[in-house]
């Protein structure tokens, strides 16, 4: 099946893969300013956003999916931005195919398995009574207990959508997300990425410590690095304009072998 894709822009082709519990949607601003000088591929991954949803959920496939929508396409390579979990999407891609890889930026992951932690998230999600809704005002009520970030609360909530019986749902496939957490927790395997590329960390964010360094350099070991201060998990959204100038620098002084 093909993940649901939007294309903006012309130019040379880069894809935007979103994070766990994220849509495309959540790349609006970096979409309109990358589609100025690409082509702009945004992605909903498997289980997420508008695209199928699957019961298995692991980065080979999700890779897979990725070659396929290259495929459809009928694109040979391209660009690839991963934030999180669709940065994990990347970098397995780079470490089977990276053939289909222009260059390559992962923002605010590494490549290991990290401790779950998204606990609370699961607990506010599987506790909002679906049927019982009015407005995405009575979700965020029910979400408060187990998720008191409002910014974290308004984040989810972009997946909650009406029906054509106009009652209240996900978009996300929550319980096959649920599921295969372990798997999304898992880290990206294969050949080294032999080739340079850059990851983009959050400065407040602990997804990237450096604890993590080996494991960086051994499958990516010609990684360049760069700290957005001041931002957490979501640099591309909580510094937009100095994230989106450190990407087209990147992508257009940088050669990518």
């Amino acid at each position: 099946m093909l993940l649901n894709y939007q294309i903006h822009g012309e130019g040379q082709p880069l894809i935007i893969l979103h994070g766990l519990f994220g849509t495309l949607e959540n790349w609006g601003n970096q979409i309109k300013a990358l589609s100025e000088n690409h082509k702009v591929i945004a992605v909903d991954l498997r289980n997420h956003g508008r695209s199928f949803h699957s019961n298995e959920m692991n980065y080979h496939l999700m890779a897979v999916d990725i070659k396929a929508l290259l495929s459809h396409l009928k694109l040979e390579k391209a660009h690839i931005i991963g934030h999180s979990m669709g940065g994990k999407v990347a970098m397995q891609l780079a470490l089977n195919s990276p053939d289909v890889i222009d260059k390559l930026i992962i923002v605010d992951i590494a490549p290991v398995e990290y401790t779950p932690h998204h606990n609370d998230v699961f607990k506010g999600l599987f506790s909002v009574d679906l049927p019982s809704l009015k407005s995405r005002g009575d979700a965020d009520k029910q979400l408060t207990e187990h998720i008191p970030e409002l910014s974290v609360r308004a984040f989810l909530l972009k997946n909650l959508y009406r029906t054509d019986e106009k009652l209240f749902a996900w978009r996300m496939n929550l319980e096959a997300i649920h599921s295969q957490y372990k798997n999304i927790s898992a880290a990206p395997t294969g050949t080294p990425f032999d080739r340079s590329m850059l990851f983009i960390k959050g400065e407040k964010s602990d997804y990237m410590i450096p604890a993590y360094r080996d494991a960086v350099i051994n499958s990516f070991p010609k990684a360049s690095y760069t700290i957005i201060k001041q931002a957490g998990h979501w640099p591309h959204a909580e510094k937009p304009k100095e994230f989106t100038d450190i990407v087209v620098n990147f992508l257009t002084k940088t050669k990518s072998a």
